[in-house]
């Protein structure tokens, strides 16, 4: 598991041992970055669930601004602290041990302008996740959330300013795009891409 580019570019980072955490595959991780490259730059990021921390610190090699890396593992929350210092990304990441509906409970209104969530499948969490994201209203405009989850997992309707954006399938896994627009700016919600 490594960085793939940005100023992080090649660096390893730590795995943490367990069958509980299940890294997003490098594969994966590549085609994610390919589709918001253009949406990190200058980014607040929530990298929630965050395992090993390897999308934030993937965004923040990119040029995100600064990032919050939120586990309920004590493993995974040192292990985050170690790739951060191996990245030298420490003063810019803020590591937090809580569960994730905790978190977002105290998140303040508009904070990030990316959000990763990629949770334990088959355990209801990514859509009590995004559908606290919508209600807190956590995303800034023009701010995105990435989902990772399972191919047939129904994820919730979008309340507006947020919109469902493009579906992608990576074999079992599926990627959907969550983003806050202002009017009319959404895209098509009925486009989805497979790989």
């Amino acid at each position: 598991m490594r960085v793939i580019t940005g100023s992080a570019r090649g660096r390893n980072l730590l795995s943490v041992e367990g069958m509980e955490t299940r890294p997003t595959s490098q594969r994966t991780k590549e085609s994610i970055f390919n589709i918001i490259q253009f949406d990190i730059e200058g980014r607040k990021v929530l990298d929630l669930f965050a395992g090993t921390g390897q999308m934030g610190i993937e965004a923040l090699s990119r040029g995100a601004v600064d990032a919050v890396f939120v586990d309920a593992r004590r493993d995974c929350v040192e292990a985050i602290r170690k790739n951060l210092e191996r990245t030298k990304f420490s003063d810019v990441g803020a590591v937090e041990l809580a569960d994730f509906r905790t978190y977002l409970r105290r998140a303040k209104p508009e904070s990030f302008g990316l959000i990763f969530l990629d949770p334990p499948y088959g355990t209801g969490m990514l859509r009590q996740a995004v559908s606290q994201i919508m209600r807190r209203d956590l995303l800034c405009y023009g701010g995105l959330i990435v989902c990772e989850g399972e191919r047939t997992e129904e994820l919730p309707e979008p309340v507006a300013p947020y919109y469902r954006g493009r579906e992608y399938i990576y074999g079992k896994t599926k990627i959907t795009l969550y983003i806050k627009k202002q009017g009319e700016e959404h895209e098509d919600s009925g486009v989805s891409g497979q790989l």
